[in-house]
């Protein structure tokens, strides 16, 4: 049984919507703003937050920053607004996932499911993975190259694990977009290239000079050790 968080303030979206998801087996509290949310989230420690974005005393998106600034905890954004660029940066603010309102409880349990399955700290968390002199820890979700401490924000941690999971092999965008952002290939594709960027730039090094991580034209990316006096 998981312990679901729901931030709505619409009644008549909320009520129903705790029914169906106690009835899939889900322990379900509830808060109706942003405030009760974040003290329900602190307090009461759920495995997951269904976070609406439209809610009366704050934007959805401000709570999700107060959220990551202090918890892990995985949050499932609930949202009517279907704006590609919108979604991108919920999803690069620490979201989890996102479903697009009308959806039915059938599909958010799908989600919720699914989350929870990839959570930290569940039994199947990935070991750490050692690359040369780059170290990454799924369980404390930190990194570090040559013994100093490497910060990287939620996204770019993701990106880097999974590219981890897969070292040697060439990841493709459509697989990154799939697996780090969970949204479908197309036009934000471009958020990939934004983002290995900057991955870069932590890790001391550019596409033109690459030493861990080794863009393939017109495929993807590979994570690999880099050579001896590379």
């Amino acid at each position: 049984m998981a312990r679901l968080l729901l931030i709505e303030d619409d009644l008549t979206i909320r009520a129903p919507l705790v029914r169906a998801l106690r009835e899939r087996g889900h322990a379900v509290a509830a808060a109706s703003t942003a405030m009760t949310g974040l003290r329900d989230a602190l307090d009461d420690r759920p495995d997951l937050v269904v976070l609406d974005l439209g809610l009366p005393d704050l934007d959805g998106r401000e709570l999700l920053r107060m959220l990551r600034a202090v918890s892990v905890v995985p949050v499932i954004v609930a949202t009517a607004r279907d704006d590609e660029r919108e979604i991108v940066q919920v999803l690069d603010a620490g979201a989890d996932d996102y479903v697009v309102k009308p959806f039915t409880a059938a599909q958010l349990d799908a989600r919720v499911r699914a989350v929870l399955r990839r959570g930290p700290g569940g039994p199947t968390e990935d070991p750490t993975v050692v690359v040369g002199g780059l170290r990454i820890d799924p369980r404390s979700r930190q990194v570090s190259l040559d013994g100093a401490p490497v910060e990287l924000t939620p996204r770019e941690f993701d990106l880097l694990r999974h590219l981890a999971s897969r070292v040697g092999e060439v990841v493709t965008k459509r697989e990154l977009l799939t697996e780090v952002w969970q949204i479908p290939y197309g036009g934000a594709d471009k958020t990939v290239d934004v983002h290995l960027s900057w991955l870069r730039r932590k890790l001391g090094e550019s596409a033109q000079q690459p030493r861990y991580l080794h863009t393939v034209r017109g495929v993807g990316v590979r994570l690999v050790a880099p050579e001896v006096g590379g």
